[in-house]
């Protein structure tokens, strides 16, 4: 039997007591009512793979945000001072995990997975102040754009 990590056992009450912004993003909730998984494009367009293309970028984004990708300084060691830490934007995994895991319940159970993620770290990343829901609408329109060039 695998070993109990006494860390982990309080992780919802201290993961509860902090002020996350869970409420709803407008942009996401029309995604979610309006938009198109990837099962359907698959079957669309013809496609065998199960996993859509971006996948890997996702689970390297969530990667990346984790707090020990993120620090860098000047000599390439991973320690900072406090002033900088402050100003550094990072997301630790399990925070991240544990918030997506709450948002899908909340908000995107209807999704099917991965897109429910997609949808979970945009959330978060709005709601935190890494990403404007207007800049995620731009990036949209341009990708759109670009797909539908004839």
């Amino acid at each position: 039997m695998a070993e109990i990590n006494p860390e982990y056992l309080d992780l919802d009450a201290d993961m509860s007591k902090r002020d996350m912004d869970q409420s709803p993003v407008f942009l996401l909730e029309k995604i979610k009512q309006e938009g198109r998984v990837w099962g359907d494009l698959c079957e669309q367009y013809g496609v065998k793979n199960p996993d859509p293309p971006w996948r890997v970028t996702l689970e390297a984004t969530c990667d990346m945000l984790a707090e020990n990708n993120c620090r860098t300084s000047d000599t390439g060691e991973a320690a900072q001072t406090a002033e900088a830490e402050k100003d550094t934007k990072v997301l630790d995994g399990i925070e991240r995990r544990w918030e997506e895991d709450h948002l899908v319940k909340e908000h995107y159970a209807n999704v099917p997975f991965p897109e429910n993620q997609l949808l979970a770290l945009a959330h978060t990343l709005i709601r935190r102040g890494l990403m404007d829901e207007n800049e995620l609408a731009r990036k949209m329109k341009e990708v759109d754009q670009r797909l539908n060039m004839t």
